[in-house]
């Protein structure tokens, strides 16, 4: 068994390869040809003056632009930098790396083409008016890293109103899989989704959705208790009014959350649940280990913030954790958004589906916990990691399937239809890239 120095080295080696890894690539994504150039005559047929005729052909029927380009594939990743990981608010352009690497993560797992798009504007009113504008190009929006409460108003008003799905990760993504890994924690505790006690630290976008989706997936809304900086959420909270002015959905949740009515901060929280959610302050010390050893018998901890987890998943355990999961995927149970988005957007782009549902992530997050259980899930293997990836169009022809059964699709296939699309594209995508790599187009860098 490693000690905790050697964990924490670990833990601590990937912000190193990354200060040395992103000059040696100067970013991770870059526009890619894939249409055949056999010679220069074919430019006459991918530009003038051949292109002429497509182009009419979509001004005469819009929807051939899913035929005639690649707008059904491609998404765009947009972000202001409010709320980048954990590192607050940075900027636009400090945020590129994770906009790329959401854009690489795309591709590779989901055979999805993504461009990174950071606005230099923190106006919600502009944010929404330039993804309204951008549609045109785009099969569909990832909205990433945006500080609440704008974020609720930026996605609840573009998904009324763009014609393409919009999708906020941060919410939706985490909700997904984050509902995925629940349920099986529950299954392997032998507890009921219906009656377990769930404490909340943060009351961000990602745990209101969580909390949302949750609910919608089966579990009690008075069995919750969420907490942010200022302590429990409820009715009699002093800054009632704030909440019901400008964080609508923090006082939603205190109305119809806290049955018992704990009003303290997250020690009295967290006491007597089964289950703790935290996505809050990063840690390793946010979340103490005498509040996790007055939780019941057999708990199960998601400490998910980024870059660091609230508190090591090792001093969790040692704590009584019975279950314990994080966001890092160099430690046992990855929730990360990584598992949900790919595959979510694979299917909703394989049917052209006008919007993404609570009811699509539900399938996607049942279906992440179907992939595991089928292996044989354990208390450290709650869902599926990265490197399956075969779990990707599993989840893609469950969102997909929902899409068709809500009427939120443009075209319709069948379930194998839908599989083998998803299989190519994801194939296809890792294909080209070990292609790059043996051909020295991507160089690897040199072993230490």
């Amino acid at each position: 068994m490693p000690s905790k120095e050697e964990l924490i080295k670990k833990a601590e080696k990937p912000g190193k390869d990354a200060m040395k890894l992103h000059p040696f690539y100067r970013g991770k994504v870059q526009t890619a040809l894939k249409c055949c150039v056999r010679d220069l005559n074919d430019f006459a047929i991918w530009y003038t003056p051949g292109v002429a005729k497509p182009c009419m052909d979509i001004h005469d029927n819009p929807e051939k632009v899913f035929e005639h380009t690649n707008k059904g594939n491609t998404i765009a990743v947009i972000s202001d930098g409010t709320r980048v990981l954990g590192l607050g608010d940075i900027g636009a352009e400090a945020s590129m790396p994770v906009m790329e690497g959401k854009a690489l993560l795309f591709k590779y797992l989901g055979g999805v083409d993504a461009v990174p798009i950071c606005l230099d504007t923190k106006d919600p009113d502009k944010i929404i008016e330039t993804v309204l504008m951008l549609q045109p190009s785009f099969g569909g929006v990832n909205l990433e890293d945006f500080a609440q409460p704008k974020c609720f108003h930026i996605l609840d008003t573009l998904r009324k109103e763009a014609h393409i799905p919009i999708w906020h990760d941060d919410q939706q993504g985490t909700a997904a899989v984050t509902v995925a890994g629940l349920i099986n924690a529950l299954k392997i505790v032998g507890k009921d989704i219906g009656e377990a006690k769930i404490s909340m630290i943060g009351a961000g976008a990602a745990n209101i959705a969580i909390a949302r989706v949750m609910i919608t997936a089966g579990v009690t809304p008075e069995n919750i208790v969420m907490c942010d900086t200022k302590g429990a959420l409820h009715v009699d909270r002093a800054d009632r009014e704030n909440l019901q002015k400008n964080f609508k959905e923090k006082w939603h949740f205190c109305q119809t959350t806290n049955k018992a009515g704990i009003t303290g901060g997250p020690d009295e929280v967290i006491k007597g649940t089964d289950v703790l959610i935290s996505l809050s302050k990063p840690g390793p010390d946010t979340i103490k280990p005498e509040w996790v050893k007055a939780m019941n018998k057999d708990a199960v901890v998601f400490i998910c913030a980024n870059p660091i987890p609230e508190m090591w998943p090792w001093d969790a355990k040692e704590a009584g954790a019975r279950i314990v999961a994080t966001g890092r995927s160099d430690f046992p149970n990855q929730v990360n958004n990584s598992l949900g988005f790919p595959g979510i957007f694979r299917g909703t782009l394989d049917v052209f589906a006008k919007t993404i549902t609570d009811e699509m992530c539900i399938a996607a997050a049942v279906e992440l916990a179907r992939c595991a259980e089928d292996k044989g899930m354990h208390e450290e293997y709650l869902i599926p990691t990265m490197d399956e990836w075969e779990v990707y169009p599993r989840v893609a022809v469950a969102v997909a399937m929902k899409a068709i059964e809500q009427g939120v699709h443009r075209r319709e296939f069948t379930r194998d239809e839908l599989f083998k699309m998803a299989e190519t594209k994801i194939k296809e995508a890792r294909n080209q890239l070990k292609a790059f790599q043996d051909a020295g187009i991507i160089r690897l860098p040199e072993e230490e």
